[in-house]
């Protein structure tokens, strides 16, 4: 999917949500750990749930991982149902170079049919420039986290600059903004008013709104620009919004919800 579809979905359906699939078994309701394709079945009905209101799906892949074979039979089937015009996008955090690097970028871009996945460029250019062969497929570079380590080395200085800031530097030159998204954590809303005087155009996956307390409206005055230019993940507080058999229709109520919420703040920008 190229940056003018995307374009196209945020302004069709007025949101910039990103759903994050991150489907932990032990979290789903009860009537589901039953099921035979519980984890399938619980993604599918809040597919079903939340698709007129978001332009994205996330999957993080560890929740796939962890439950071998199964596990990957429920990713493949998940993201078969998911609608062609929504972006996909594998949470794999993958960085590694040579080949190690091209079969990743073949698993997440032959293999399965992903739009994105996310990438670690700690390793330099040699880790990324694989996955950006593809045409209208994105590598999502991680920039700057919410985490509590992110401190440990992503905010350090680096001569002028802090270490997530060269990051941003160097690696636009490895592709163009119609081929590389950065991660930038919604606790962090302020640095990405300096971040988009490096990367004014690119658009930026910005998790942690919800359940890890990122404000909507920060992060959308200092990010958003012409295009959208933002893809806002929300997981747990979408996903586990019930814990009851009316987990879905609760997933929808909070995924509308966010979505009214970016109407109001996309038709300022316009």
């Amino acid at each position: 999917m190229n940056k003018t579809e995307i374009t196209r979905q945020i302004n069709r359906k007025k949101s910039f949500l990103c759903v994050g699939l991150d489907t932990d078994i032990d979290k789903i309701p009860a009537h589901l750990k039953i099921h035979p394709e519980g984890v399938f079945e619980f993604n599918k009905q809040i597919i079903d749930a939340t698709k007129d209101f978001t332009v994205a799906y996330k999957i993080n892949t560890a929740f796939y991982e962890s439950q071998g074979v199964q596990g990957w039979v429920a990713l493949e089937k998940t993201l078969d149902y998911i609608p062609d015009d929504i972006f996909k996008i594998a949470d794999a955090k993958r960085g590694d170079i040579g080949n190690t690097a091209e079969h990743y970028a073949k698993t997440f871009f032959e293999t399965y049919p992903f739009d994105a996945v996310t990438l670690n460029a700690y390793m330099g250019g040699d880790t990324i420039k694989p996955f950006l062969k593809y045409k209208n497929k994105w590598a999502i570079l991680l920039a700057l986290t919410s985490n509590a380590g992110a401190e440990d080395f992503e905010t350090l200085k680096v001569g002028e600059r802090k270490l997530y800031e060269e990051v941003l530097i160097k690696s636009s030159e490895w592709g163009s903004r119609e081929q590389i998204m950065y991660v930038v954590g919604a606790t962090r809303p302020e640095a990405i008013s300096d971040i988009r005087k490096i990367v004014p155009n690119h658009f930026l996956l910005v998790p942690g709104v919800g359940a890890q307390g990122g404000d909507l409206q920060k992060i959308c005055e200092y990010g958003l620009n012409k295009d959208g230019g933002l893809l806002i993940n929300a997981s747990r507080s979408i996903i586990y919004a019930s814990s009851g058999e009316n987990f879905a229709m609760e997933a929808g109520k909070e995924a509308e919800k966010l979505q009214k919420e970016m109407e109001g703040l996309l038709a300022r920008v316009k």
